[in-house]
């Protein structure tokens, strides 16, 4: 195991890796832009380095200070957490140069699975089903419009660079399809420095389903379970549970051996996910599944993998990234219970979700039992409008599906969040959590559209 590790993140995702760092006695070193100076973060680590100010590309996301943070301290590795450089191979490389080690795949397999035209040609010749579309760029309009037309509309254009519900435009006439696939493409080049965009079928009426899966350099390769992540608006994700309640255990085993069949054609190594849509509705075959992508990171929603397997993702990614095997096999895998994840994001549901940064004059978290929160806030804290808008997970289990959103809701009116001109996502949880079809179960990646008209 390393004695030192560097986290190349912020706030709870940092925060969450520092722990798991102390359990395993790893000493931690966190970075920082001048305005998470007093983050929880940075006084819970046992250096922290000074790596810039607010803006991303000039601390978070500047490499050459990292590396250099890195390198004074004497960090043997570099956890990334999610977002900011975790699916960067360029900054893998660059860690690799330098004789320190990243934690996650290896670069090529990481630009494999960050480039889903790759992936999807990759996952193809590994047997996974694709949804009827392109495995390679669509490089024209004029292709465009004849991949729209032999697989018919609706269509949905996706960056293939692209990531967390940004560059996706779905197009239902055929009139809207040039503006569409023009406007797609300047916006992933513009986000993702790629123009290049592929096209499938789009489903109206699907399931999220993702597939936890961690390997290593020994052949050892499990899978997790699957988290439902079909509660989402504008394709970003909103409340995560697991299991799904659509995904029966002779699922979840064919769910499992695809991911681990996509995993290996890869040669992934360390924590990833296979996303998938699962077909629903009266005229969806039974149990019908599609490759969707391959995310080379640790995921926002992995905490409720966590509470009903009882393995800590992020001790399995440092065992992996230290050279020694997985400390669970196959077999070892028990799925118990129920969790559900709620994002508390400052945000204005009414608003669009429009972000509302702010100073925190309350931040009153829940507890009790089967309730976990991770946050790196405090009464006081600012929420700074250079980040992301997420102050915090709930992540509620029971040993049941039922018990598991009773408790979610008492957890969510405990939860106490204020400042001058902020709101949140609470009330919007505590509706979705209520409605009869999410109580049922009965969801889709349309719910809040056909639901709350979001």
């Amino acid at each position: 195991m390393f004695d030192k590790v560097l986290i190349a993140n912020r706030g709870e995702i940092a925060l969450r890796i520092i722990r798991t760092c102390r359990d395993l006695g790893v000493r931690t070193v966190a970075v920082y832009s001048t305005p998470d100076a007093d983050a929880q973060f940075v006084k819970a680590a046992d250096e922290a380095v000074h790596i810039g100010p607010g803006a991303p590309a000039r601390s978070y996301l500047h490499i050459p200070n990292i590396i250099g943070a890195a390198v004074r301290t004497g960090a043997q590795a570099i956890h990334p957490g999610y977002g900011f450089l975790s699916e960067d191979p360029y900054f893998a490389e660059i860690c690799a140069d330098d004789g320190i080690t990243f934690i996650g795949p290896p670069p090529d397999v990481m630009e494999n699975v960050g480039d889903k035209a790759t992936a999807r040609r990759l996952m193809t010749e590994a047997g996974l089903p694709l949804l009827p579309g392109t495995v390679e760029p669509v490089d024209s309009v004029e292709a465009a419009e004849a991949v729209a037309a032999e697989i018919g509309y609706p269509v949905i254009i996706k960056a293939a660079a692209g990531g967390g519900g940004r560059g996706i435009t779905v197009v239902r006439r055929p009139q809207d399809l040039r503006d569409a696939y023009v406007a797609t493409r300047a916006s992933a080049q513009a986000v993702f420095r790629n123009s290049a965009v592929y096209m499938e079928r789009y489903l109206e009426k699907t399931r999220h389903i993702e597939i936890q899966v961690v390997c290593d350099d020994f052949g050892g390769a499990v899978h997790l379970g699957e988290r439902d992540c079909s509660v989402q608006r504008r394709h970003q994700k909103l409340i995560e549970e697991s299991p799904s309640a659509a995904v029966s255990p002779e699922l979840r085993a064919r769910l499992g051996e695809a991911a681990l069949a996509g995993a290996r054609a890869v040669g992934y190594r360390g924590a990833g996910t296979v996303e998938f849509l699962l077909e629903t509705g009266p005229d969806a075959a039974e149990d019908t599944f599609w490759f969707m992508e391959m995310n080379a990171r640790i995921q926002v929603e992995h905490p409720v993998t966590e509470l009903v397997t009882g393995v800590d993702l992020v001790s399995e990614q440092l065992r992996v990234a230290s050279g020694s095997p997985l400390s669970v096999k196959q077999e070892d895998i028990d799925i118990r219970g129920h969790a559900i994840e709620c994002r508390i994001n400052a945000e204005d549901p009414a608003r669009g979700f429009a972000p509302t940064p702010g100073t925190l004059e309350t931040y009153r978290v829940p507890g009790g039992p089967w309730v976990r929160v991770d946050t790196d806030y405090v009464p006081g804290a600012r929420v700074s409008p250079y980040y992301d808008s997420m102050i915090g997970k709930l992540i509620v289990w029971g040993p049941d599906r039922g018990t598991c959103i009773e408790r979610t809701q008492r957890a969510l009116a405990e939860f106490e969040v204020s400042g001058p001109g902020m709101h949140t996502t609470i009330p919007m949880h505590q509706e979705i959590l209520g409605h009869p079809e999410f109580i049922k179960g009965d969801v889709s990646t349309d719910f809040l559209e056909r639901c709350f008209a979001l």
